[in-house]
């Protein structure tokens, strides 16, 4: 922007210039009275803007289309109730180092601290984002938003908030003009840590590959494969690396998270190496450190808190996922040990550990039934995102992801409610990509809102909810554990009927009660001219995949 044009345009304008020309290209929120003059200036900066039907949403839906692109989306927010509403998905994408740009209308400089209408201090947000600008001055806004936006898309990427005071929005003055940092690529890895590494690998017989939501993030499933490949050796994910290595490649060996099997868990265990790329070995995916994992650890993260946190590496490398396993794939020999075998072992028993779920219940099917047939109506080009919930864990173990980006589904903040709004942005961000939403009728309740807006905004996005009408994650634990009666939380006296909800508000609405019905059935809602919604009855008193897998 150039100073004359910046002297001819408002406060708001000039911030909207600021976010299209870092690239953003779309907005999800709920238009107040405050943030009026950014919408106005986004329509004319070819900026998308969706108007989901609760902010608790905007910052999942900006999450999803972050994290099927590698690019940040925008949220905007009114101040107070707004800002905090979103602060629930700022949360989960700071844990899941997923860049967004978070834009709150603040309150007026003049007013702060007297409790003007949905003030909240600034500094709550801190501990949030990855950084947290207020803006002093009209001057300094479009600038901040530059620099907000840089931050958040620099290794290691997150959410970055910015907040405006809106009297700034409608002042005309001269914007200052963010200089142009130099680029920064990634971070490489330092050659003596690199040394340390290839030797301690090129000793192992019997390595084995750990790969986190960092290979999604640096783009690295390529370097992945090839690395594995070369060593044959066979890779676990973390529930948020699911997908970085296609889950039918002959060394794709399982996931770590809540439903870990022993036999996944051996891979791990018994390797003479282990290197683990883009993980934080995080207490979910752990089990709270509770894996014997070999001394011969090699550790990659961005994050130089990650190391030693619960594990000690015998070689920690703080640089990029993709460089690193580029260069540990140039460095090391070729492998010739029993890695496939070790992988297909352990997919073999966790097939056999499933299937013993198969044909087991009368009536409603288990969720590994109805996640095996919704698997069978779903392309695997399609992009699947995932509520949390009971059914999350099955789906992790029972549900086979095919790309990095291909399958959405949140970390260690484990929020409730993300699946369909992450859909929401997957689709925006993907518009040629089909997505389906898989989701449990618990957490679809909690963003139950958010089928209007894929009414309202046409999106055509197949949401599959498995009804068993109970929080069951919860009702099981209550029964194992504190001897309530089965189904304690469950509200089948009072049942919801999502089909009739849907299509009440504009989204097509299709039952399957079989499972020789659901692919069927999906397929016809996946055929359907807009959005649609599969309700799929399971069995509210089946095991949980935390107990079921893990004994």
């Amino acid at each position: 922007m150039d100073d004359s044009s910046d002297a001819a345009a408002t406060v708001g304008e000039a911030v909207v210039a600021a976010m299209a020309e870092a690239g953003i290209d779309a907005a999800f929120g709920i238009p107040g009275k405050q943030t009026l003059p950014l919408n106005e200036a986004m329509a004319s900066n070819d900026i998308r803007y969706v108007v989901a039907r609760h902010e608790t949403a905007v910052s999942h839906q900006a999450w999803g289309y972050a994290e099927t692109t590698g690019r940040p989306a925008a949220t905007v927010v009114i101040p107070g109730p707004g800002d905090l509403n979103a602060a629930n998905g700022l949360k989960n994408a700071h844990n899941d180092c997923t860049p967004l740009f978070h834009l709150a209308v603040e309150t007026a400089p003049e007013v702060r601290g007297g409790d003007g209408i949905h003030e909240t201090p600034p500094e709550v947000y801190d501990e949030l984002v990855k950084a947290n600008y207020t803006v002093a001055s009209p001057a300094s806004a479009a600038a901040t938003v530059t620099e907000a936006v840089e931050e958040a898309t620099t290794h290691p990427k997150g959410p970055v908030r910015v907040g405006i005071p809106k009297t700034f929005l409608g002042q005309t003055v001269a914007s200052a003009a963010a200089g142009a940092r130099d680029e920064r690529g990634p971070k490489q890895p330092a050659s003596d840590a690199l040394a340390r590494a290839s030797a301690l690998l090129a000793d192992a017989t019997r390595p084995a590959l750990l790969a986190g939501g960092g290979v999604r993030a640096s783009d690295a499933a390529g370097s992945l494969e090839a690395l594995a490949d070369h060593l044959n050796a066979p890779v676990v994910t973390t529930y948020k690396g699911k997908g970085t290595l296609a889950e039918d490649h002959p060394l794709s060996a399982g996931v770590l998270c809540g439903g870990t099997s022993p036999a996944v868990a051996s891979v791990l265990e018994d390797a003479d190496a282990l290197l683990a790329v883009g993980t934080d070995f995080d207490a979910v995916a752990t089990g709270e450190w509770g894996y014997d994992l070999p001394d011969r650890l090699v550790h990659v993260t961005y994050h130089a808190s990650d190391i030693g946190t619960g594990y000690d590496p015998a070689v920690g490398i703080l640089a990029d996922a993709d460089a690193t396993l580029r260069a540990l794939r140039e460095s090391l020999p070729a492998g010739d040990g029993d890695g496939e075998r070790r992988a297909q072992d352990a997919r073999a028993a966790d097939r056999a550990r499933l299937d013993a779920l198969v044909d087991t219940h009368d009536g409603n099917p288990t969720s590994v039934e109805a996640l095996r047939a919704v698997r069978e109506a779903v392309p695997r080009e399609a992009t699947v995102a995932v509520d949390a919930g009971g059914f999350r864990i099955w789906a992790l173990v029972a549900f086979p992801a095919y790309g990095p980006r291909r399958y959405v589904n949140p970390g260690s903040w484990a929020t409730m409610g993300t699946g369909l709004p992450s859909a929401i942005g997957a689709t925006v961000a993907n518009p040629d990509r089909e997505v389906v939403a898989l989701t449990g009728d618990g957490g679809l309740m909690m963003c139950l809102h958010e089928l209007h807006t894929l009414a309202a905004e046409s999106l055509d996005v197949t949401v599959v909810v498995f009804r068993n009408d109970d929080y069951a994650i919860i009702s099981e634990e209550a029964t194992r554990s504190y001897g309530l009666e089965e189904v304690a939380y469950g509200w089948g006296d009072t049942p919801v009927e999502f089909t009739a909800l849907a299509e009440s508000i504009g989204v097509a609405g299709y039952s399957a009660h079989a499972v020789d019905e659901i692919p069927a059935t999906v397929s016809e809602a996946r055929a359907s001219d807009g959005p649609a919604l599969v309700e799929v009855r399971t069995d509210p008193t089946e095991p949980q995949a935390s107990e079921w897998m893990r004994r």
